[in-house]
């Protein structure tokens, strides 16, 4: 039994060709062949769903033949009994997943696997049933219309989709419905397009809109499945309102002192659209403030800002009123029925008193002085008034930081400002002052205005000679030769430029050797007058030029021209413009001469030192044993050795009496050793003497700071290192004596009578108290 297909049987004609003789035909019957099945979607039995069929006429019934089936599904949705040929579905099928499946069939011997009939191929398709509802595949949807639509306007079109076979029957024929939206939204039944269906909906009144459609298959018939969706409308905004002020006056206040630009205030015209619908523009367009206030609109497009626009004054105008518009920017011509757009208001400035600042009659003040104006000269007058009506009394000073030197001096209750210095020009040109005013009543509020004082020039400055104050003339030099062109400076700027006069001094007007000639040019000329010059005769000639310029009062100097004799070559060339050479003998070079030179300041230096020390006033030394002198002397010419310096001398060889005769010795006898850098009113007299350790370490250290002093080759190793306490807290401060050396002047000890019982010891040494000492040297 075949369910719904049928079987159909064919023919196949076969060809034998044999040689030799005609093409004979012969029918050959095929077993077995069909087209399709047919079988419905979302079977939900127990038992596997019966598909076919399939049989061979060479089928006797006797299970010989094994049917075979491939393709799509085979042994996973579809089995066959290999015996009996029938076909069953062992899973559910669905249209929708898979409409139809390609199968392939063949009969075979059951013993041998010979195919008996060549593979067939067949259809199984799947017939739909109404199993799927319409979808809206998109949904929820958003839309908008402009507010104040007309009836049939549309607003979305919907498109519901339906899995099920649009070509079987009805289960794919959809019609829309509106569930919720009503009377406001319609629904074409066919199209789902949604439309206007109410007129006049304003947005200011309500903005969205909830409207529910309904999409049904099976062509809306009872029974049908259904799908619905959401459409969220909201209605767009047009300009259909005008502005309106929220106030018919507005009152505002502003301070006098509000500069150019400061805000006073804002105000809005309401609109009830949004958007650039509620866009607004502002201007003043009448009253007595139009000039002085501006208006414009904040970037919001919303709010209109005042400002202000000239500077104002509460004493010349208290108060101000505007007439300010406010008027929609985008106007929709279809609406100017529903105008006019604009709306009208007044606003009320009052201008509030400021305590303000004196005002000079001018910010700035130009003053020419000349430079030899008297102290006490009166530049200007300068004037500041208190603009407030109060009127409090102005005192008038100069910024100091502006006058550092104090050249002037305001008047502080007329404002008089006059020069207390001597002014000059050629020093500074220009003062710039800052004359301050100040309210009386009120310090805190000072106004200031810049004073610009030119120095004018006055011929107060002699002329002179540039810096070319020394020229050369060759010993061949001719007479009428130039040797020397002279130019002079003054530091006085005429306003003509500098005229200078040149002429030798009248002291040198009958000079012999050299004339000047004044070129008419500010320049002058030096020229000999005569030739033969010879160092031999005479080196160096001064020359004094009389220079004068040509302002009132005129002002005149003499400046001397040093003219050398040189040795030039032939080209004018200095070679030399010293005379040794002709001064030395001709058997004495210029290194003997030198050497014999130095020889010569050696030995006065060493008489000068000689005289030095015996001409010294000696005082005497009080000899005690009790005082240790903790100091080491040692001269050299490095720096910082730190404590390496002490190993420079040993001090223990001071202790050494036979170490000092020693090296004292090795000194004439015929005079006494003494050192500044001691006192010289420390005695000498223990030096000789062998009676005590304290005479024998100042006589070594004398000695040796002598010996050293007189040796003209010794290096000079100088180092002082002190051992003591630095005086920190005591009445006598530091004893050091390292600035003792500064100044050759005596130096009084008296002072140290007042230190007390602590320094009588050290007023003793320096010889301040009378002691029954033995006598100096």
């Amino acid at each position: 039994m075949w369910f719904p297909g049928y079987l159909m049987v064919t023919t196949r004609l076969q060809e034998v060709e044999n040689a030799g003789s005609s093409a004979l035909l012969q029918r050959v019957k095929r077993g077995w062949v069909w087209n399709q099945f047919f079988v419905l979607e979302e079977y939900t039995g127990l038992e596997p769903l019966y598909i076919g069929k399939l049989h061979s006429d060479m089928d006797k019934g006797d299970g010989s033949i094994k049917y075979i089936l491939t393709g799509e599904g085979a042994g996973t949705t579809f089995t066959i009994d290999d015996s009996t040929g029938d076909i069953h579905a062992i899973q559910r099928l669905d249209r929708e997943v898979k409409a139809q499946y390609i199968l392939r069939a063949q009969a075979r011997n059951r013993l041998t696997d010979r195919p008996l009939e060549p593979e067939s191929e067949f259809i199984v398709k799947i017939q739909d049933i109404n199993d799927n509802e319409p979808r809206f595949l998109d949904g929820p949807y958003q839309a908008s219309v402009p507010e104040m639509s007309k009836i049939g306007t549309s607003v979305i079109q919907l498109t519901a989709t339906d899995a099920d076979d649009p070509t079987y029957g009805n289960s794919a024929r959809v019609v829309y419905s509106i569930l919720e939206g009503q009377p406001y939204f319609s629904v074409d039944a066919k199209t789902g397009v949604v439309r206007v269906s109410l007129a006049d909906m304003d947005r200011e009144t309500r903005e969205n809109y909830t409207v529910v459609i309904q999409a049904k298959d099976m062509g809306g018939q009872l029974g049908g499945l259904a799908g619905t969706t959401t459409v969220n409308i909201t209605l767009s905004d047009i300009n259909d309102n005008p502005p309106m002020f929220d106030q018919r006056l507005y009152q505002m206040s502003v301070p006098e002192s509000a500069p150019v630009g400061s805000v006073v205030g804002r105000i809005w015209a309401k609109d009830r659209d949004i958007g650039v619908n509620a866009e607004m523009k502002y201007s003043i367009i009448d009253g007595d403030g139009r000039d002085t206030f501006d208006i414009s609109t904040d970037p919001t497009n919303l709010f209109g800002i005042i400002s202000v626009k000239k500077p104002l004054d509460f004493e010349t105008k208290p108060s101000y009123t505007l007439k300010v518009e406010g008027a929609n920017i985008h106007l929709d011509p279809s609406l100017r029925h529903r105008g006019p757009f604009k709306d009208v208001t007044i606003v009320h400035v009052s201008v509030e008193d400021v305590d303000e600042p004196p005002l000079f009659d001018s910010p700035a003040y130009y003053i020419e002085l000349p430079e030899d104006a008297e102290i006490g000269t009166v530049l200007k007058t300068v004037s500041a008034r208190d603009p407030d009506a109060a009127n409090n009394t102005v005192r008038y000073s100069i910024e100091r930081s502006t006058d550092p030197e104090k050249y002037f001096y305001i008047e502080i209750t007329s404002g008089s400002l006059m020069t207390v210095r001597s002014l000059d020009r050629e020093e500074i040109g220009w003062h710039n002052i800052t004359v301050l005013a100040m309210e009386m009543n009120n310090p805190t509020q000072i106004a200031s205005a810049s004073v610009a004082v030119r120095i004018l020039d006055v011929n107060d400055n002699p002329p002179s000679l540039t810096h070319y104050l020394e020229a050369y003339v060759c010993e061949n030099a001719k007479a009428g030769q130039l040797i020397q062109t002279v130019t002079a400076v003054d530091p006085d700027e005429p306003l003509g430029g500098q005229h200078f006069y040149y002429s030798l001094a009248p002291e040198a007007a009958s000079n012999p050797n050299f004339t000047l000639r004044d070129n008419q040019d500010n320049t002058a000329w030096i020229l000999t007058r005569r030739g033969g010059w010879s160092q031999q005769d005479q080196t160096v000639f001064y020359l004094p030029i009389f220079i004068s310029d040509g302002e009132q009062p005129v002002q005149t100097s003499t400046s001397t021209l040093t003219i050398r004799v040189c040795s030039c070559d032939q080209e004018g060339n200095v070679m030399s413009c010293n005379a040794e050479a002709y001064s030395l003998p001709a058997s004495l070079s210029r290194g003997a001469l030198i050497a014999i030179l130095a020889c010569i300041f050696v030995l006065l230096v060493m008489i000068l030192l000689m005289l030095s020390l015996r001409t010294h006033r000696k005082k005497p030394y009080l000899c005690d044993e009790e005082e240790n002198v903790h100091e080491n002397i040692v001269r050299y010419d490095d720096e910082g050795g730190g404590e390496e310096d002490t190993e420079a001398f040993d001090i223990a060889a001071m202790w050494n009496p036979r170490e000092a005769h020693h090296h004292l010795g090795k000194m004439r006898q015929d005079m006494l050793p003494e050192i500044e850098s001691l006192s010289r009113y420390v005695p000498q007299a223990c030096v000789m003497g062998g009676g005590s350790g304290d005479s024998n370490v100042h006589g070594y250290v004398l000695a040796k700071l002598l010996e050293a002093d007189v040796d003209p080759c010794a290096p000079p190793y100088d180092s002082l290192q002190t051992y003591a306490y630095e005086g920190e807290g005591s009445v006598a401060e530091s004893l050091s004596s390292l600035q003792s050396g500064t100044s050759n002047t005596d130096h009084e000890y008296d002072y140290l009578n007042d230190w007390g019982p602590r320094f009588k010891k050290l007023a003793e040494m320096y010889g301040v108290l009378e002691t029954n000492s033995p006598p100096m040297w």
